[in-house]
Order: structure tokens, then C-alpha cells, then sequence
């Protein structure tokens, strides 16, 4: 008990926030760290937005983003308590990584067929959903409270930033769900996309230490981005000869 009182005592602690709402320059941190955030974020927000894609119903992928945001923020609260107790947490992001490039083999090699729906199918297939998105947010959160805890030192600030940066992720998240939708092309760019992270998400624990630079994963993004949607003009101008 008083391990846990003294991880989050500073999230209650009266001078933290009158630090944060009288000093500039812990304004000019927390815009430092939301930024820093919805940059970290994109990662998340293109696998979210594939997962989501599962579900049929716009209805169902609104409420699974919704649960999926709440348990972010619980999950934030208490990765930031732990603090650098996270370095020690590698063994989340293999399995992390591991579990989007299996995402990304069964996209692709593994096609679902299309079957009847059964009573209760949807039911399930919306929370297991809810669960793959539980566990990104879990594996995505350790590197992202790491980088927060190595720009701010008021837990004020760091908690304030990550649940912006979340709520922005999520956004990111069902822009990409809605061009899906109208690109179909894109659904494959994002496995694609999701294969890679788990790539990258890998290469980045301590036993191997090769982190991938945020300006190289957007020229990668930029590239499957052009390059899908000269596919999707491609496959529309051959529909239309047809």
C-alpha cells in the first residue's frame, strides 16, 4: 500500500497543479508533449483504425473506439505511476510486435470467408475488438510514457499531455477508419503499414536497440499512400472501361 501511495501521491499532490496552471513554462511542455503524443500516435491510430474495420456496423465501431479510449486512460494513469519501472516491460512489446505482424500474415494469406452470422457472433466479435485494442494500447503506451517521462518532470503535465494525445489518437484513428470506407486499397496499406510497426516495434527493445526514426516511418507512410492511391485510380478507371 504505501508503494502505491507513493507512485501516485504526485498526481494528487496540491503544488503539482498549482506548479502547472502559474508556470508558462510547464503550458509550453504540456503543447511540447501533445504534439510528441499525436506523433507517437499514428502507429496506433492506423492499427485502431484496421481493427475497426471489422466491424460492419459504424454504430459498433464508435462504441469499441469509445471503450477502447477509457481503458487507454486507465492504463496511461497507471503506466505513468510506474514510470521508468517501464524500461523493464520489453517482453509487452515482443508480444506486441508479434501480434501485428500475425494481424498483418492473416490480413493477407489467411482471407475470412464470408459466413452466416449467427445469434451472439457480433456480440463477440465487437469485444474481441475491444480487447486487440486494450492490448495496443498497452503495447504503444510503454514507449510513449517513456518518451513523456524524458521531456516533463511534473506528473501533472505528463498526465494532462497523454490523455490529449489519446483523445487526438483517436481521432487520427477514425479519419483512417472513414477513408478506408470510401479507399478500399487503403484497408491493404494499412496491414502493410501494421506489418511494419510490428517490425519496427520489435527492432526497438533494449536487447537489440535499433530504433527507427519517426521522418523514415512517414516517407514510408507517404510512399504506401501514394502508391495505393495510384492503385485505387487505377482499379476505378479500369471499372469505368469496363
Amino acid at each position: 500500500m504505501n508503494i502505491i501511495t507513493e507512485l501516485y501521491a504526485p498526481f494528487f499532490d496540491k503544488a503539482n497543479w498549482v506548479e502547472f496552471f502559474s508556470s508558462s513554462s510547464s503550458w509550453m511542455l504540456l503543447a511540447t508533449l501533445i504534439i510528441m503524443e499525436c506523433l507517437l500516435s499514428v502507429d496506433n491510430a492506423v492499427v485502431l483504425a484496421a481493427q475497426t474495420k471489422t466491424l460492419d456496423d459504424e454504430k459498433d465501431r464508435r462504441k469499441a473506439l469509445t471503450y477502447g479510449l477509457w481503458g487507454a486512460y486507465i492504463f496511461r494513469f497507471i503506466a505513468i505511476g510506474l514510470g521508468t519501472y517501464l524500461i523493464n516491460l520489453w517482453q509487452i512489446k515482443v508480444l506486441g510486435a508479434l501480434y501485428l505482424v500475425y494481424l498483418a500474415y492473416a490480413h493477407f494469406f489467411k482471407p475470412n470467408k464470408e459466413v452466416e452470422i449467427k445469434e451472439g457472433d457480433a456480440e463477440r466479435s465487437f469485444w474481441k475488438t475491444v480487447l486487440s485494442i486494450e492490448l495496443m494500447d498497452i503495447a504503444f503506451s510503454v514507449d510513449a510514457v517513456l518518451a513523456s517521462l524524458a521531456v516533463a518532470d511534473n506528473p501533472v503535465v505528463i498526465l494532462i499531455g497523454g490523455f490529449v494525445g489519446i483523445l487526438a489518437m483517436r481521432g487520427i484513428a477514425n479519419i483512417i477508419a472513414r477513408w478506408m470506407d470510401k479507399i478500399p486499397e487503403l484497408e491493404g496499406m494499412a496491414y502493410f503499414l501494421i506489418f511494419f510497426i510490428g517490425i519496427k516495434l520489435f527492432l526497438s527493445i533494449p536487447s537489440i536497440g535499433i530504433e527507427i526514426p519517426a521522418s523514415a516511418f512517414a516517407v514510408v507512410v507517404a510512399l504506401s499512400f501514394i502508391v495505393t492511391i495510384a492503385i485505387n485510380k487505377y482499379n476505378v478507371k479500369k471499372r469505368v472501361s469496363n
